[in-house]
């Protein structure tokens, strides 16, 4: 029974003129009754009986229900309530006073603002729920810890950072005074996504905190802290402080140590990381399948089988089954190492048999697989499949189909394939959409294709220098390079920096329009702001000057390309050999055509036919039948060259 002095204020009057509504009350407060309240909907007695009228009832039912201790009740009554207020906009911060039971009682309303906290707090009312905490401290009501723990986590999980440290703040300076929940709560604050070291030491004050309280942290706050130290790469700490609390006997759990062993992983200590588990078998605690899966999938990105077999190897022996996780690793892996797609699909299909559900990035990595090894019926066959296990594919699957038919010249099943993404809605990553670029330029109108990258961009996709050398290198292919070099300044207005690609590309083409001042001039404008060509750029103008009889320019080309750290390949050497002897200078020929040899680059035929094709132009025979005998005992073919003065046989 209800004390007398417990009993709720019937100050206010109940309804005179909706007598079933008073009965409803007198009923469910003589018998408690909850069947008989909870058929009770606010919103349908607010139709029947006016809302002033069923307000006050139903906090007189709700009072009741918490003197009683049914707090469940309560919290579904104010559920209700709440519902209301937001189906119909109404205030719901005047709820507080409206529930509020008697000025002279407020400890009789404890309950109820407990339940109205978490009440709010779950519809993510988050204001509404701290203002019911800061009006009830200012009334003289103490919350329970635990609704303020509530309102706390659902603060943390809207990522509410100014709410969360003031509601901190307040349990601290004026309470309810903070449990182990309240800090570790707090702790996965700092640590889920800590960045920087100012997290990880005000999670380092939170710890000092329980010490301090004489709370005791349990196995979560450790386990919680671990991770943050780990994700900062505190890794010594992190370790240290797990040898310590196994010193003391404390609990620990896998989460402890799978994320040291995650950490180490991700920065590629993998031989560490498996010390650890083999430490984390000692301490008597045993790994489970997401401690294995983080080291088969960091030895299979390393490619070391024997780790791989070794771990699966001792799953097998600790019965711990592998997860689909562990099977796309495995898959993963073999991509990464070339293996038949037959036999990853063989992996497949016992991850299949080992009662494990398809996911759909085992689905995906698959699929990919298929695309990179030009098996594009096997793609599409398996993405078939994924859609009928109620899959949706996603961008990565389309993408990875787009790719794999660019790569087989498929060009209309491309374009098949991203026009089936932009009816869903779906975007593709910028290497898809320089492919579909690509096709555009290569077999649409030029403005189609640039109408198409600003419709790109406009939808998040981020273009970068190959996208734009797309159109550049289509330009330059119809020999308009004067147009393709505007397009520069329209690559800058979308954020896009210029980059060796364009300006290789510009310059092969003002090269193949014979204009050599024009590709010059930008080679030597953009190596004065610090880009540095690649050697086929060099190459070309190299070849350029030659051709237009600069072989002096063309030299300083070769030798500046070597001060700059680009060396010369096959070609380039060849192609200055050649406009040295096209021009009678066989010493010079013969210096760099040693150099080459020095320093390891084989010359081939082309390269020899050049110099004996020089040595004959100037009737030095036997300089030319060396080379001949040279060519023949390093195993290259030749052609028969004949001069009218003589011949090499």
């Amino acid at each position: 029974m209800v004390e007398e002095d417990e009993t709720p204020n019937f100050n206010t009057p109940l309804p005179k003129t909706t007598t079933k509504l008073s009965h409803l009350v007198a009923r469910v407060f003589k018998s408690l009754n909850w069947r008989k309240a909870r058929k009770i909907k606010f919103k349908g007695w607010v139709q029947t009986h006016g809302f002033s009228d069923s307000i006050n009832s139903f906090r007189i039912i709700i009072h009741t229900f918490a003197l009683s201790g049914m707090h469940l009740e309560v919290f579904a009554l104010l559920r209700d309530i709440v519902g209301y207020y937001k189906d119909e906009n109404r205030d719901a911060f005047e709820l507080f006073a409206v529930l509020l039971d008697s000025a002279h009682h407020v400890g009789r309303s404890v309950v109820v603002f407990d339940m109205l906290i978490k009440v709010f707090a779950s519809n993510s009312m988050l204001e509404h729920a701290y203002y019911v905490f800061v009006s009830a401290k200012d009334v003289g009501i103490v919350p329970n810890i635990m609704s303020c723990n509530f309102l706390l986590k659902c603060l943390v999980e809207t990522d509410r950072v100014d709410g969360v440290r003031c509601l901190f703040q307040d349990l601290i300076n004026f309470g309810p005074t903070p449990n182990i929940h309240t800090y570790t709560i707090m702790m996965n604050f700092y640590c889920r996504d800590v960045g920087c070291s100012a997290d990880i030491r005000r999670a380092s004050e939170i710890l000092g905190k329980i010490y301090r309280s004489g709370e005791i942290p349990t196995v979560v706050t450790y386990s919680t802290y671990i991770k943050g130290l780990c994700k900062v790469g505190s890794f010594d700490v992190a370790w240290k402080l797990i040898c310590n609390l196994h010193c003391k006997n404390q609990l620990l759990n896998n989460h402890c140590f799978n994320a040291v062993i995650y950490g180490l992983c991700q920065r590629g200590a993998v031989d560490e990381a498996l010390v650890v588990l083999e430490e984390m078998k000692n301490s008597g605690v045993l790994p489970d399948v997401y401690s294995y899966s983080i080291l088969i999938d960091a030895f299979c990105k390393n490619g070391d089988d024997e780790k791989v077999t070794d771990l699966m190897t001792d799953m097998d022996q600790n019965q711990i089954k592998p997860s689909i996780v562990t099977y796309t690793s495995l898959i993963r892996g073999g991509l990464c190492k070339n293996i038949p797609m037959q036999s990853l699909m063989n992996i497949f299909r016992q991850s299949g048999a080992s009662d494990y559900k398809y996911d759909q990035t085992i689905y995906e990595t698959l699929i990919d697989g298929f695309c990179r090894e030009g098996d594009m019926d096997s793609a599409v066959e398996l993405l078939k499949e994924m859609s009928s296990n109620n899959f949706v594919p996603s961008g990565f699957s389309y993408c990875s189909l787009i790719k794999g038919f660019y790569k087989l010249r498929q060009f209309a099943n491309a374009l098949k394939v991203f026009s089936i993404m932009q009816k869903r809605g779906i975007w593709p990553d910028t290497i898809a959409s320089n492919h579909i670029l690509s096709i555009y330029c290569r077999e649409r109108d030029f403005d189609e294709a640039l109408v198409l990258s600003e419709e790109l961009q406009e939808h998040g996709v981020n273009l970068n220098p190959y996208s734009y050398n797309e159109f550049i290198h289509k330009l330059c292919r119809e020999s308009f390079p004067e147009k393709a070099l505007q397009l520069l300044p329209l690559m800058l207005k979308k954020n896009v920096l210029p980059g060796v690609v364009n300006y290789s590309t510009l310059i092969s083409g003002f090269a193949k329009q014979s204009n050599p001042e024009k590709a010059v001039m930008l080679f030597t404008r953009m190596t004065k702001v610090g880009i540095t060509f690649n050697v086929k750029t060099y190459t070309i103008l190299i070849d350029l000057c030659t051709r237009n009889f600069n072989i002096h320019v063309a030299y300083n080309l070769f030798e500046e390309m070597k001060d700059k750290g680009v060396y010369p390949d096959q070609i380039a050497y060849t192609t200055l050999i050649a406009g040295f002897c096209n021009t009678g200078k066989m010493v010079m020929a013969q210096a760099l055509f040693d150099k080459m040899l020095w320093e390891g680059c084989s010359p081939n035929v082309n390269t020899y036919t050049c110099m004996i094709n020089g040595y004959l132009k100037l009737n030095m025979i036997d300089q030319a039948q060396k080379l001949r005998d040279k060519m023949r005992a390093n195993g290259l073919s030749h052609k028969v060259l004949r001069l009218e003065s003589g011949a090499i046989r």
